[in-house]
């Protein structure tokens, strides 16, 4: 389902965070203007085509972050102007913060993960990884959610190649959210760094069985990132 106002397509996976998602980007991108009222539950749910509890939950999580306001009797009305300001501000700092936290827990995981590959692998081991290199470069200008899902797909066969199950598994647990807070930072946050050459570092670094290498390329690639948000969220 995609929504014509947010260009916004329903996903398979949890449905409120989406429809918390397509509902606010609608206030903040002034679909509905400040103090509006919005339409019904029972109106959202039958243009979205989901359910009306669905679309109840997402309006009472915008209620309690103040986007809206809800009046028992009377309706569901956008926020203030000013009151808009202040929420869209704090917004960007959660955000900031929870992508900075999510960044620590990814650099604790990969670091050791590409020592140990860089230690354990094998050279016929490196065709994967090098074709997931030239995938994630080939999507680095083009569609955010494809290029975030290619470069996740790379270091997962990173920490694969590790051969330390509990890393991978570990890894694969919190890939959802690494994936989610990845395609927040891109679409919302301006000057995020090109990294291509630290993976291309790690790549020569794992085909040279060097695992000093390995981790300076992975602390490379994540660290510029992890400086950008803390700058930010400063």
């Amino acid at each position: 389902m995609s929504d014509d106002h947010t260009g916004f397509t329903l996903r398979s996976g949890p449905l409120v965070p989406q429809l918390e998602q397509l509902l606010r980007g609608r206030i903040m991108q002034g679909t509905w203007a400040p103090s509006e009222r919005i339409p019904s539950e029972a109106a959202l749910a039958v243009e979205l085509g989901v359910g009306r509890s669905s679309i109840r939950e997402a309006i009472r999580l915008l209620a309690r972050d103040g986007l809206l306001e809800v009046r028992h009797g009377v309706g569901t009305f956008v926020a203030a102007a000013s009151e808009l300001e202040h929420v869209d501000e704090f917004t960007k700092l959660l955000r900031r913060s929870r992508i900075l936290e999510v960044f620590e827990v990814r650099r604790a995981l990969e670091i050791e993960a590409a020592r140990l590959a860089a230690e354990r692998v094998q050279p016929e081991d490196l065709d994967g990884l090098r074709r997931r290199l030239t995938m994630r470069h080939s999507h680095f200008e083009g569609d955010v959610e494809k290029f975030v899902d290619v470069d996740l797909d790379f270091h997962t066969e990173v920490v694969r190649l590790s051969g330390n199950a509990v890393l991978l598994s570990l890894f694969t647990s919190v890939r959802p959210l690494l994936r989610e807070s990845l395609v927040e930072m891109m679409a919302h946050e301006a000057g995020v760094p090109d990294t291509s050459h630290a993976h291309d570092q790690l790549v020569e670094a794992l085909q040279d069985a060097d695992p000093e290498a390995a981790v300076a390329a992975t602390r490379a690639n994540i660290d510029t990132v992890l400086r950008r948000l803390r700058v930010l969220d400063a």
